[in-house]
């Protein structure tokens, strides 16, 4: 096989251009147990047996998805995101709005109505965090056909994030950047954060510039919202990029740390593993 783009290989469709990163083939209700929690006795039993995909592996950095063509793209499902986080830039004009993606998510990265737009964007992708994602191809689709229980599983997860696009965009559009950027930090907690000693943790390093792409306000802008509530006693950022949210949740009528936030992985502490940063796709993750 020439790499994941090889078109001879009916397991995998067209999509990254490189071989590396390939970690072998596993049980999908084993990297992701939820799938199959509609499926109950001899059908979890089936559906374990009977659904494997190739794992693939991307380090931090940028991740260059080459287009497919739309007879290719019809038969996948798309591209589902096991750990790790991802950014989607979606460019227009001058402008960079930003998509975190994680655990769980599904993306097809290849849009179908390209010919369709009457407006030109650009998309790019960075691996922030070190992930793992499997490609649900045409092979994958066919073998899911025959548990729609985890269909609807899947059905969820894009009704989700279609859920959390619409809070993005409702944040983007609140007044004064300092209350978009407390709601948008906040926000991601309920996904990363955790609770610890000083406060609620969201463990990514999101520069000042990555804030603005998240919540539709320049960096300037951003950085000077950040400094008023750091004075305020809001949040601060740790040396190691990650930052710590004080007191509750804006419009929170009670405190619903404990119950929403778990025990997580810090993302940050991944750098002991890598010796240099990544370079954003024209965005610089560190200020």
């Amino acid at each position: 096989m020439t790499g994941l783009a090889a078109e001879t290989d009916p397991y995998q469709p067209g999509t990254f251009g490189k071989p590396r990163g390939l970690v072998g083939t596993q049980r999908l209700l084993d990297l992701d147990p939820d799938l199959g929690r509609l499926l109950e006795g001899d059908r979890r039993v089936a559906a374990r047996n009977e659904l494997w995909v190739r794992v693939h592996h991307r380090a931090r950095g940028a991740w260059p998805i080459k287009p497919m063509s739309s007879d290719a793209l019809e038969q996948h499902l798309g591209v589902l995101v096991i750990d790790g986080v991802i950014a989607s830039d979606v460019q227009l004009e001058d402008v960079v709005s930003t998509e975190l993606l994680g655990a769980g998510d599904i993306v097809r990265p290849w849009p179908l109505d390209s010919a369709e737009r009457l407006l030109s964007d650009k998309t790019q992708w960075m691996v922030l965090a070190d992930c793992r994602v499997v490609i649900l191809d045409k092979r994958s689709a066919a073998a899911l056909s025959r548990f729609p229980e985890v269909y609807a599983v899947l059905l969820q997860r894009m009704d989700q994030r279609t859920r959390r696009l619409a809070t993005t965009q409702a944040i983007a559009e609140l007044t004064r950047v300092d209350r978009r950027v407390l709601n948008m930090l906040w926000y991601l907690a309920e996904r990363w954060g955790r609770v610890a000693p000083d406060g609620v943790l969201v463990p990514l390093d999101i520069s000042h510039r990555l804030l603005g792409q998240l919540v539709g306000a320049r960096r300037p802008t951003v950085s000077t919202a950040i400094g008023q509530l750091t004075r305020d006693g809001a949040l601060h950022r740790r040396v190691d990029g990650a930052w710590v949210l004080h007191g509750d949740p804006p419009s929170s009528e009670e405190d619903p740390r404990e119950r929403v936030l778990s025990r997580r992985r810090l993302f940050v502490e991944q750098r002991s593993e890598h010796a240099s940063r990544p370079q954003s796709l024209g965005v610089d993750l560190v200020d």
